[in-house]
């Protein structure tokens, strides 16, 4: 059973159709691979996490055209009757082999690659950049403010800045896999069971009479989860307001979860709030911050000697915003007993059907990464693709979510920091193996006229 609505099998660009209805009016009906990959070509990044793929094993093992797809397709006047009766029958029936979510990879390295028959492959191509590729980028972004965070807890607060309704859960997914501790989207909590927070904003604190009144009528409703926002009028006053709070809810046996700041200068607003608090014998009071958070106001803040407990982390993060798009492809390796590649300066793809290798240290942490053929092995490392998915059916379970965050997780702790550096990573040593080398070789000296 899907989590969401199935996704239309229209749901890509017109030439993907065009293409499928050359290939079949030439009876081109060979297996196909197609190899994704992101181009090594944004240094704003020095690794990426794998994810979305529990989404394209959804959408490919319910892929299909309904009748109104092909009413639709039949009014456009583009294609035979012939083949739209060929797409009335068509589904998903190849394979799949990935990177299992959570999982770090670097740029020019296949997380994933799809082999089938080739208008199955060649018309899923849209969709599947689509789905990984914003969700990767997402996760990515998470992760890396998580490693910024230093271990301060982090919270998805990016659904009203988000790019429509299903961004703002594939964005509530993939941060809660990269390590953010929960989301302010309820509908994520309900679906994906992500703990869902959430504090008050400035409009419930001026529909009060008062700042105060507005801060005991919300401590009266929820008592063991107050978290109150102090910087709607002056943050001093705030705080000293909150210490009341503080002071009712520990007489009738609870106690005052938190502070917000939400504007204004984090650091000396952060040090006069802690002060305050400590000084009324509320030192257990968390002081979380929120306001255009991302990797680097987080780190510039925490360097700075800000006090802050906990971060909100919203619209940089919903949208990626130093990095809002992946440049992100879908290349075909193979066809039939063809490895091809594509030659284009600057975007040189890598013929054949791929595997991506993990050298480890004997610490465990991984030192090199090889991209090789299918077919090797290598004693000293980990193959990273995994069959997911044959002849159209999903191969067992998928990993839960919290199972994803561990990976992802580990994966993050695991890698040296100069590849983790915000703002100039260091490039995680990468080869090509020289069976792989010589079919690149291969392709470049038969390149065909």
């Amino acid at each position: 059973m899907p989590k969401y609505p199935p996704v239309s099998a229209l749901f890509t660009d017109f030439y993907e159709l065009t293409m499928a209805a050359g290939y079949f009016a030439n009876d081109l009906t060979g297996a196909a691979t197609f190899s994704v990959s992101v181009r090594p070509s944004d240094r704003k990044r020095g690794y990426y996490v794998a994810a979305g793929l529990e989404d394209v094993l959804d959408i490919l093992a319910n892929f299909a055209f309904t009748p109104a797809d092909l009413e639709f397709l039949r009014s456009t006047g583009s294609f035979s009757p012939a083949f739209l009766s060929f797409l009335a029958d068509l589904r998903f029936t190849g394979d799949v082999v990935a990177m299992p979510e959570g999982t770090l990879f670097f740029p020019g390295e296949p997380f994933l690659e799809i082999t089938a028959p080739i208008i199955e492959a060649q018309l899923l191509e849209t969709v599947v950049l689509n789905t990984v590729g914003f969700q990767t980028m997402i996760a990515t972004k998470a992760a890396r403010c998580v490693h910024a965070a230093q271990g301060h807890p982090l919270v998805d607060f990016s659904l009203r800045r988000t790019q429509a309704r299903d961004a703002g859960m594939k964005a509530a997914r993939s941060t809660w896999l990269a390590g953010f501790m929960g989301t302010s989207n309820v509908l994520a909590g309900k679906t994906l069971g992500i703990p869902i927070t959430g504090t008050m904003a400035h409009s419930f604190v001026t529909a009060f009479d008062s700042e105060r009144e507005a801060f005991m009528a919300y401590a009266r409703l929820f008592p063991d989860a107050t978290v109150l926002l102090i910087d709607t009028y002056d943050l001093i006053r705030g705080a000293e307001n909150a210490v009341q709070v503080a002071r009712y809810l520990q007489e009738n046996g609870h106690r005052l979860i938190g502070v917000r700041l939400d504007s204004g200068d984090m650091i000396t607003g952060s040090h006069q709030v802690r002060e305050v608090l400590d000084r009324a014998g509320f030192a257990e009071v968390k002081i979380y911050a929120s306001s255009g958070f991302d990797e680097y106001k987080i780190a510039e803040l925490l360097r700075a000697g800000a006090l802050i407990d906990a971060f909100g982390v919203g619209t940089k993060v919903g949208v990626s915003a130093d990095a809002p798009f992946l440049d992100i492809v879908y290349k075909l390796a193979r066809y039939g007993d063809r490895d091809v590649k594509k030659f284009s300066p600057g975007k040189i793809s890598l013929a054949g059907r791929k595997q991506v290798f993990r050298n480890l240290n004997a610490a465990g942490r991984p030192v090199a990464d090889i991209i090789g053929t299918r077919r090797e092995a290598f004693a000293d490392a980990v193959a990273l693709l995994e069959p997911v998915m044959r002849a159209g059916h999903v191969l067992g379970p998928s990993p839960t979510l919290a199972d994803i965050r561990i990976r992802c997780g580990q994966n993050i702790a695991e890698l040296d920091v100069e590849f983790k550096s915000l703002q100039h990573p260091a490039d995680f040593p990468i080869r090509i193996s020289d069976r792989l080398s010589t079919l690149q070789r291969d392709q470049s000296s038969s390149n065909p006229e």
